[in-house]
């Protein structure tokens, strides 16, 4: 059964919610890394999107059967990377077996340091995201923006 998220934090993982980032850094992955970062701490912007993502199991697919599929979460931040950085799957491929940051964001420790992700894998997950679930994902992230951004002005006005 493909699982939303990973439910417990395994030994020597960090929760995604703790992961630090340089702040003076200008690239642009720690930027992004910083967005889906908000997704996952903010539950009432996850549960909308997770509800989206759910829709990438093909119908045809018993949940209950089989061996379990890539968990929705690694498929939205190894999705967000590829199409935000214009990645191709061999770019991606190396990232996500090699970068330390975007490891932990995908939920890895150090139990798991060995673990690696074959092309064909992210090809056949990574594709399932449609240009359609993509849109509909980027209307509740930028609704989610507005509504923090509300929010602010206010704090402001009061002080």
């Amino acid at each position: 059964m493909r699982q939303v998220e990973p439910r417990q934090l395994q030994l020597g993982q960090t929760d995604i919610a703790k992961i630090t980032f340089d702040s003076k850094s200008r690239d642009d992955i720690p930027q992004l890394l910083r967005g889906l970062q908000y997704i996952y701490i903010n539950n009432d912007v996850k549960n909308e999107i997770f509800t989206l993502l759910k829709k990438l199991t093909p119908e045809n697919i018993d949940p209950n059967n089989g061996r379990p599929g890539m968990d929705l979460w690694v498929i939205l931040v190894m999705g967000v990377l590829r199409l935000n950085l214009n990645w191709d799957y061999d770019r991606l491929h190396e990232m996500v077996n090699h970068h330390d940051t975007i490891r932990q964001m995908l939920g890895h420790g150090i139990r798991d340091a060995d673990y690696r992700y074959n092309l064909q894998t992210l090809k056949d997950n990574v594709g399932l995201l449609t240009a359609e679930v993509i849109n509909e994902i980027n209307v509740v992230v930028v609704k989610s923006g507005h509504k923090a951004l509300k929010k602010t002005r206010k704090l402001k006005r009061k002080m």
